[in-house]
């Protein structure tokens, strides 16, 4: 009896103790991140499933603009050989490389929608109208899903950094998680030139 009342005191004084070491706010910001890591994922594979359909209709129209319409084709093979798993998100440099991949096919995607400017009968085409409107969507919705992913990332981060949550952060291994860094980050930290030409 007096070893199960010791057992139960410490019992009770460790989990008196864990109540404010952070353990299950990072436990629950984890899930957090994994899922909004999920719905960044399937944003874009939506993108990328959209993407053959709006070639094949373009190339209808606008054959002869083969450079774009490769340039749009070897975008998604890239994003495609980069393996989309929550482990992606884990490393730093693996999450980097699959940013580029998608920058590029965003500027691909942009290009092949300039080429359509030039096709009154393209822009006209029912089809091409409703690939556009969803890749239109898409775009919004992996805007809304980064967002959502870089506020967890975030708010887990300042968790795993923060005294005391730290200490238990260091006892169970979690480590502050890389996050999507800012595009082009050179070219917007640099002031632009406004030249108004002489007269």
């Amino acid at each position: 009896m007096k070893r199960f009342l010791s057992t139960a005191l410490l019992i009770g004084v460790l989990s008196s103790s864990l109540t404010g070491c952070g353990y299950n706010t990072m436990q629950t910001q984890d899930e957090t991140v994994k899922a909004t890591w999920s719905d960044v994922l399937n944003q874009y594979q939506r993108r990328a499933d959209l993407v053959p359909n709006l070639v094949n209709v373009v190339q209808g129209y606008a054959g002869h603009e083969k450079e774009v319409l490769l340039g749009v084709t070897e975008a998604r093979a890239k994003v495609g050989s980069i393996q989309m798993t929550p482990e992606l998100a884990k490393d730093e440099a693996a999450l980097k490389k699959f940013q580029e991949a998608q920058s590029g096919m965003t500027s691909a995607l942009s290009r092949l929608m300039v080429v359509a400017e030039k096709y009154p009968d393209l822009k006209a085409n029912e089809n091409f109208r409703d690939l556009s409107t969803q890749l239109e969507g898409t775009e919004n919705r992996i805007t809304v899903a980064r967002n959502r992913y870089i506020e967890s990332v975030k708010a887990y981060n300042i968790t795993v950094r923060s005294f005391p949550s730290n200490l238990t952060a260091k006892m169970f291994g979690m480590e502050v998680k890389p996050n999507f860094s800012v595009e082009n980050e050179k070219a917007i930290s640099t002031a632009p030139k406004v030249d108004f030409g002489k007269k």
